[in-house]
């Protein structure tokens, strides 16, 4: 039997739309529900492997429901216009795939999905309706599945809805789901029911009498309670109308026959342009789409023409050296170990010329990389940093990059993700430069037997491309304000980040043995203990089998459940505390196997042969602009709990050497003063006194003196915050007051601080004017979920635009300082070097000597860093290892 696949569109697309974060192109135009709907549409084409598809869509115009019945969907509101916007984009998105797609004015989606189930079912074909809408599920039938879709958090699932399924869950057969309706009626279509028949009485009357018919026929010997009888008497014109409402109709007058809709291949041409606009990467290689042969790019930002060459002569290397020393800039594209590297530049307006430099053929190839590397070569690039770490590994401090494409690309997108150079190339270019990557990587790419002609072909128009990035994304940086940003704090500080993964920190080993057998005792002795408080052996780390032991062997109360059993995360074992000796137990199994296994285990296999851990510095990764830290990640080593803040003993100087660690005082307090420009607030920090002292005098109206250790919690709970918007409900979990209590509480601190107060409020309604936030310094951050007719998406779009410019600033602030405090220990010409950067934290490692020097180096840079309406404070220690200089 032959299978045909209907799609509810507007349900998938709905469902795509509101359960996905929000996408846009380049130039703004959503994207994130057609995105989704193809997504979810190869998913399960995989799935079902139906012989035939087709798509459905309701339209407009009244339908025959709507003529009978005024009220009907009267309550709906309309599509958001952001989701409109994609339906034109969806329909040209099908019509280049080849997927025929059926709408009638006057009729439903619905009604068309179920026509087309009836003409499947006479033709002998089994159908799969795929929707989100449960109206459907009366089309189940022994030919007919409906396939439910549901979509959170741009995870899809599915359920087939068979007639067993169904009779199993509902206790009927699935057409009298519309029997059902017609008594308790449907909100969502405002389908009116019988007044005062719920879900329960409905589906007891149903499962008992089968239909609304047989109902109202037997009405004088129904078993059932007076006020329902009554009930159903008074609303048997009501049930009759929902009863014709709820009835999909299956004869609409659509031109349909199973098959004319057979499965054809996309019109990929039209398909490949359709996602090249849509910026759609993934989905282009998922497809295995390719832009139609001897296609010329759209848009290019080079159109003449350029020659190439390989350079085989040591003498045609140093006649290239100085022509590109006399050059503004040149495009640069290394391999990554450096054997091989493209360089180009403009010989005019219509020629370019590219060489390539290979080890294999020029002798003294070392020399010539530090030459084409040194500040005397205005180099473009892209990922800088990776490039200057490469380097370095080979002995090269590389100088003279002025512009990094990744970098750019971060700056002006900087919640895409991945900045890959093909990427860029199709989203910026709308031209695909097809597996060039994988053509010049391949490990024999270079070999005598490989493809040469190619091989460079696809490299230099790599090369090219960054030169092309370059021309149109540094005009872009300038209109939008950030040029101070790019060039004077993310470009040059590569270079810094480039020497700190080269420096590492050094590893007491020994020391972190040492912790790790000590933790083994702990894990032994506290398993063995739960076991006992059980009376039996289970696997702990077992969500299932410790919700097992926990709420039906032990009885305790269940405080979530999930849909494969009890929850048993941190929040709900946090509430059971002291309720059983087993939860303690429990939680602190958690802590120790969690530091023995992701830190004692994890960073031993993670130590360099020099005893060093040399983790890797992302800076084009969080939407804020702060650094993150991979491979291991060092900025979440745990510091709340006694046993976690003992690693960072772990973490030491080598001999004769010490660590000097300075962090930032509440840097993000007092960037809150300064830009929200509250005198009160910036008056507390002039004072030099402690900020959650004087907050919470003046919050609760008594003498610094005589606040308590719990007003100043309260304070500092509030004052911290308010930074990223807290809801009452929040802080009141946090302090443990009642919600009335920390509603009073941030009332209190508002009256106080009112321009706190009126800088949260107008921050949100000029982002949402705008579409951005931006730091201090210019960094922007792009809020789309502002728009969203989603409340979730928007709330989250409104704590961004709270706190985004305040710990986007803190980020900015905290790189220029790297900046400065670098340049500051190599042109005085000390021994101290950088070594790790922890948020608001830098820590330098130094010959001993050198202490109070490099200690007073670091304040004074990070403190003079900026000048704010408060004064910035850094607290510098030293030590012998992190633990004591913190």
């Amino acid at each position: 039997m032959k299978k045909l696949m209907a799609i509810d569109g507007n349900s998938i697309i709905n469902r795509a739309f509101y359960g996905i974060r929000p996408l846009t192109t380049k130039d703004g135009t959503p994207t994130n529900a057609v995105y989704g709907f193809v997504t979810i549409l190869l998913k399960l084409l995989e799935e079902e492997k139906p012989d035939a598809l087709c798509v459905t869509f309701d339209r407009k115009a009244p339908t025959f429901r709507h003529l009978a019945y005024e009220g009907y969907k009267a309550q709906r509101k309309g599509m958001p216009e952001e989701l409109a916007a994609q339906m034109p984009i969806l329909k040209d998105v099908l019509d280049a795939m080849n997927i025929p797609r059926y709408e009638l004015d006057g009729w439903e989606a619905d009604d068309l999905l179920g026509t087309i189930a009836a003409r499947d079912t006479a033709a002998g074909w089994e159908t799969v309706i795929v929707t989100g809408d449960k109206d459907s599920l009366q089309l189940v039938s022994d030919h007919a599945t409906v396939k439910l879709v549901t979509t959170r958090m741009g995870q899809t699932t599915t359920r087939n809805m068979t007639p067993a399924v169904f009779r199993e869950e509902y206790g009927f057969d699935p057409i009298h789901i519309v029997d059902l309706k017609a008594l308790m009626g449907d909100s969502s279509d405002n389908i009116p029911g019988v007044k005062g028949i719920g879900e329960k009485t409905a589906m007891d009357l149903i499962q008992r009498y089968g239909s609304v018919e047989a109902i109202y026929q037997g009405l004088d010997t129904l078993e059932a309670k007076p006020a329902v009888l009554k009930k159903l008497r008074e609303g048997e014109e009501g049930a009759r109308l929902s009863y014709d409402l709820a009835t999909i109709r299956c004869e609409a007058p659509i031109p349909f026959a199973p098959e004319d809709n057979l499965r054809q291949e996309s019109h990929t041409s039209a398909l490949y342009d359709l996602f090249l606009k849509l910026e759609f990467q993934k989905l282009i290689d998922k497809l295995g789409l390719k832009a139609p042969q001897g296609e010329t790019p759209q848009e290019e930002q080079f159109t003449g023409t350029c020659t190439s060459e390989v350079v085989e002569d040591g003498a045609r290397a140093q006649e290239l050296l100085a022509l590109w020393r006399g050059q503004e800039s040149v495009n640069v594209l290394a391999l990554p170990g450096l054997d091989v590297v493209a360089v180009e530049h403009r010989v005019n307006e219509r020629e370019c010329h590219a060489a390539v430099l290979r080890a294999d053929k020029l002798e003294g190839y070392n020399d010539l990389l530090k030459a084409l590397f040194a500040g005397d070569i205005q180099k473009n690039a892209h990922d800088v940093k990776s490039l200057l770490s490469r380097l370095l590994e080979e002995g090269i401090e590389g100088d003279g990059f002025v512009f990094d494409t990744a970098l750019a690309a971060y700056l002006l997108a900087p919640t895409d993700g991945s900045y890959d150079l093909e990427k860029l190339g199709m989203s910026w270019f709308n031209h695909e430069y097809p597996k060039a990557k994988e053509t010049y990587l391949a490990p024999d790419a270079f070999s005598p037997l490989g493809d040469e002609g190619t091989v460079l072909g696809a490299l230099l128009s790599h090369c090219a491309l960054i030169g092309a990035l370059k021309e149109a994304m540094a005009p872009r940086l300038t209109e939008l304000g950030m040029d101070k940003l790019y060039y004077e704090v993310e470009l040059p500080l590569c270079a810094v980040l480039s020497r700190m993964e080269r420096e590492g920190f050094l590893v007491d080993r020994k020391a972190l043995g040492e912790f790790g057998e000590m933790l083994e005792g702990r894990i032994q002795a506290v398993q063995q203990r739960i076991y006992e408080e059980a009376g039996e052996t289970f696997n702990i780390l077992s969500p299932k089998q410790l919700g097992h032991i926990l709420f039906d062997k032990l009885g305790l109360p269940p405080v979530k459940k999930t849909k494969t059993g009890y929850s048993t995360n941190a929040e709900v074992l946090e509430k059971l505390r002291g309720q059983a000796p087993i939860v303690d137990a429990v939680l602190e199994y958690r802590q120790y196997t969690k530091l023995s296994s992701t830190y004692v285990e994890g960073l031993t296999k993670v130590i360099a042969p020099d005893g060093r851990i040399h983790t890797s510095f992302q800076n084009t990764v969080t939407a804020t602009g702060r650094l993150s830290s991979t491979e291991p990640n060092l900025q979440n080593i745990p510091i709340r709990t006694e046993l976690g803040a003992e690693l960072r003993k772990m973490f030491v100087a080598g001999p004769g050497n010490v660590l000097v660690d300075a962090d930032y005082s509440q840097i993000e307090l007092r960037l809150l003063a300064h830009i929200a420009g509250d005198e009160h607030m910036i008056s507390a920090f002039r004072s030099g006194e402690d900020i959650h002292t004087i907050t919470a005098g003046q919050v609760f109206g008594v003498p610094p003196e005589m606040v308590t250790r719990q007003m100043r919690s309260a304070a500092k709970a509030v004052n911290f915050g308010i930074v990223y918007g807290i809801s009452d409900f929040s802080l009141s979990q946090d302090i443990g007051v009642t919600r009335k209590e920390a509603k009073a509480y941030m009332e209190r601190y508002f009256e106080r601080y009112s321009g706190v107060h009126a800088y949260m409020t107008d921050i949100v309604e000029r982002a949402r004017k705008d579409g951005f936030v931006s730091t201090l310094m210019g960094r922007r951050r792009w809020l789309p979920e502002l728009k969203s007719s989603n409340f979730n998406m928007r709330s989250f779009g409104e704590r961004v635009a709270l706190n985004m410019p305040i710990q986007g600033t803190a980020a900015d602030i905290i790189k220029l300082a790297m900046i400065r405090v670098d340049a500051r220990l190599r042109a005085e010409g000390l021994k101290a070097r950088l070594v790790l950067q922890v948020h608001d934290e830098l820590i330098a490692e130094c010959p001993e000597e050198e202490a109070e020097t490099v200690k007073k180096l670091l304040t004074e840079e990070m403190e003079g860093v900026v000048s704010l309406a408060v004064p910035l404070t850094a607290d510098a220690h030293v030590g012998k290892s992190w633990a004591e200089a913190h």
